[in-house]
């Protein structure tokens, strides 16, 4: 089984990254934090017809200015997956991350740090280092911001055909995200039937089948209730809330 496969496991938003020193500045939206919350979801996944099944939790902390993100995949046999931390404060940005850290299944953790005074990103895997132009997010952090900026757009405006680019950080480098609104839709989950907008990161090349779905629930606070990344027909990684627990 690919080692690819389980690094994409935990906030099923870790993609591999690719893009030069220069990035266009993020637009700026306002934004309205989901109150801190622990999530617990179901977690299935699917390699050329070969299935597990596991689970996943997202610890989301913000207050007095700041923020943290706990993310861990784990499913039976193998155990833990995947685990992503990020933490960081709240600028008019929305969230600023300080810094990223990522472990992969059978590989080295990884950190990006984010200096704020000096407006780089650095990586431990890549020699680069990103200039910073404001609203740079990570791969834990990212999910947190479209709900944030959700929020605060209302379903007005958050609304479908609408697309939303953030830039975001991951091992080694930095790139555009754009996230469209897709459709409304009313998933079933183990709290019951939910009302939810479907938001989908467009693919990085034409061709290119890869992407992950975002399920955020206005009438739970905008929490992404569901998750899935899809590299192609033959693999697809999902998770469904089981449990949400208001902190």
């Amino acid at each position: 089984m690919r080692s690819n496969f389980w690094m994409r496991t935990g906030l099923l938003a870790a993609l591999a990254l690719n893009l030069g020193l220069a990035l266009a500045a993020p637009a700026k939206h306002a934004v309205e934090l989901p109150p801190s919350a622990d999530l617990a979801y179901e977690l299935t996944a699917q390699q050329r017809g070969f299935g597990l099944k596991g689970d996943a939790q997202i610890a989301w902390r913000a207050d007095e200015g700041k923020y943290d993100v706990n993310v861990e995949a784990s499913v039976s046999l193998l155990g833990k997956l995947t685990e992503y931390r990020s933490h960081g404060t709240i600028d008019a940005y929305g969230l600023a991350p300080s810094e990223f850290y990522e472990k992969r299944y059978r590989k080295e953790a990884t950190t990006t740090s984010f200096d704020r005074e000096g407006k780089t990103i650095a990586f431990t895997e890549g020699k680069e280092q990103y200039t910073m132009k404001g609203g740079e997010q990570d791969r834990a952090s990212v999910t947190w911001q479209l709900a944030s900026v959700a929020r605060a757009a209302g379903a007005t405006r958050f609304k479908p055909g609408s697309e939303w680019t953030f830039i975001v950080a991951g091992r080694r480098d930095a790139e555009p995200w754009t996230f469209k609104v897709v459709k409304r839709e009313k998933i079933q989950t183990a709290m019951g039937a939910l009302d939810t907008l479907l938001v989908t990161r467009q693919p990085r090349a034409e061709g290119k089948s890869e992407g992950v779905d975002i399920w955020l629930a206005p009438g739970q606070e905008w929490y992404p209730v569901k998750l899935r990344f899809r590299d192609d027909e033959r693999e697809t990684i999902e998770q469904t809330v089981t449990k949400i627990t208001r902190k």
